[in-house]
């Protein structure tokens, strides 16, 4: 068995580069994936999901200096899911794909 995903989508915002623990290189990425389909009454409508995206090290700075918000990425990656509390001390669930390989694409063509 193999935890392996891939995602085509457009980023909803700017990447958030950090520095963690000894100096590791993290960025977070929220990607847009959209899906159409018909609908019981007939009419066409249009899905959004957003996937949070995680990426490490080299990889974070290199991608972090190539994206920003719009733009087209292919991501592939795994699954990961954790657990962390809240301010309010409340126990909270975050799915999130932790990127293995990415591929850039054109712009959207509402930014061109």
């Amino acid at each position: 068995m193999k935890n392996k995903v891939q995602l085509i989508g457009n980023l909803g915002k700017d990447p958030e580069l950090k520095s963690v623990g000894n100096g590791h290189a993290m960025l977070r990425l929220s990607l847009a994936t959209n899906e159409r389909f018909k609908g019981a009454d007939g009419e066409w409508k249009e899905s959004t999901q957003w996937h949070p995206v995680v990426v490490w090290g080299k990889q974070a700075e290199r991608l972090a200096s190539q994206v920003r918000k719009g733009s087209g990425l292919v991501v592939e990656g795994r699954l990961v899911q954790r657990s962390y509390e809240s301010k309010e001390g409340e126990k909270r669930y975050s799915t999130e794909v932790v990127l293995n390989e990415y591929q850039l694409l054109g712009k959207r063509s509402d930014e061109e």
